[in-house]
C-alpha cells in the first residue's frame, strides 16, 4: 500500500534541481514551479488552539499562508496581514482560513509605518477583544551577489524596517492586548547564524530577532506572555523568485538535499502556540533540514 503522506524526509517533497525561474517582488505562489505545499491536503488538526485569536503578519503566502491554515485548522481565528498587491494571494489564505470553519480577516498593512502597525493592533483588539498570538512573520529580502556595494539605502531602509522595526511596533503596541497564556513567536533564519553573504542585511536583521526573542521574553515572563522564534532553512515559498538571481540549486545545500516546503514549518509554530509548550519561553527552534545552529 502506498502510504499517502511519506516519511522519508529526504523526498518526501521536491528536490532540485528546480525550473530556473525569475519573478517581480513581491512574487506569487501560482507561477511557481514546483508549486509549494502549504499543508493543504496534508495538515490535519487536533484542536489545539481552540478558540484562540491569532494575528500573522505577511499571512498571505509561503511560510505565513501555511502558518494561517495550520493554525485554523487547529481552531483559531486569524487576521492575516499582506502587501497592496499580495492582495490576492491574501484572499486564498483566507479561503483555506474559513474552509476549516474558522474567521479570516485580511489587513492591507505595512511595517515600514508605525502608524500602520499601531492601527492594525488597534483593529484586531476591536474586532476580537484579544491577541492571544502574534506571530511576526513579514520580511524582505532582496540579494545582491555584487556586494555590499550593491546595498543601497533604500534597500537597506527598507529590510531594516520590514523586518525589525515593524517587529518592534507591533509588539509593542500589542503586548496589553495579549493575556496571560498568550505568546509571541518571531520568525529568524538560519542566516541569523550562518550568513549567506548576497543575503548581509537580511542576515543582519534575523540575527537582531534572535537577540530580541531572547530578551523580551525575560522582559515579559511575569505577565504570564512567552516569547520564541522559528528559524527556518531554505524554504521554498515567492519570496525566492523573487529576490534571488537563481533558484535551481535552491536548498540543496541543506544536509537534506532540498528545500523545506512552508506545510513544514508550520506545526512548529502551532507547537510555540499551543499549551503544551508552556515552559518554553525566549527558544529558537531551528528548522533548517539539518544544519546545525547552535
Amino acid at each position: 500500500m502506498t502510504d499517502p503522506q511519506p516519511r522519508d524526509p529526504v523526498t518526501r517533497h521536491p528536490r532540485p534541481d528546480f525550473p530556473d525561474q525569475e519573478q517581480d517582488h513581491p512574487g506569487f505562489t501560482g507561477p511557481m514551479d514546483p508549486p509549494p505545499d502549504h499543508g493543504e491536503e496534508s495538515y490535519r488538526g487536533s484542536g489545539r488552539l481552540d478558540g484562540l485569536v491569532a494575528l500573522v503578519t505577511g499571512g498571505d503566502s509561503g511560510i505565513g499562508r501555511a502558518v494561517c491554515l495550520a493554525f485554523a485548522r487547529e481552531g483559531a481565528d486569524l487576521v492575516l496581514t499582506h502587501l497592496p498587491e499580495e492582495e490576492a494571494e491574501a484572499r486564498e489564505t483566507a479561503r483555506l482560513v474559513e474552509s476549516a470553519g474558522r474567521k479570516a480577516v485580511a489587513v492591507d498593512a505595512d511595517n515600514r509605518d508605525e502608524q500602520s502597525c499601531e492601527r492594525l493592533i488597534e483593529r484586531v483588539a476591536r474586532e476580537f477583544g484579544r491577541i492571544d498570538v502574534l506571530v511576526n512573520n513579514a520580511a524582505y529580502q532582496m540579494a545582491q551577489p555584487d556586494g555590499i556595494e550593491a546595498i543601497t539605502t533604500e534597500q537597506f531602509d527598507r529590510v531594516m524596517k520590514t523586518n525589525l522595526y515593524g517587529m518592534f511596533w507591533l509588539t509593542r503596541a500589542a503586548l496589553k492586548h495579549i493575556p496571560r497564556g498568550g505568546s509571541v513567536i518571531n520568525t529568524t533564519s538560519v542566516q541569523a547564524y550562518q550568513p549567506s553573504p548576497p543575503l548581509l542585511d537580511y542576515a543582519m536583521t534575523k540575527g537582531a530577532i534572535v537577540t530580541f526573542t531572547h530578551g523580551l521574553a525575560q522582559m515579559v515572563a511575569e505577565r504570564g506572555i512567552r516569547v520564541n522564534a522559528v528559524a527556518p532553512g531554505p524554504v521554498w515559498t515567492p519570496l525566492i523568485p523573487a529576490t534571488m538571481p537563481d533558484t535551481s540549486e535552491f536548498g540543496k545545500q541543506s544536509p537534506l538535499g532540498r528545500p523545506a516546503q512552508p506545510a513544514e514549518m508550520a506545526p512548529a509554530y502551532v507547537f510555540l502556540a499551543s499549551p503544551q509548550s508552556s515552559y518554553i519561553t525566549g527558544e529558537i527552534v531551528n528548522a533548517t533540514g539539518g544544519t546545525p545552529l547552535p
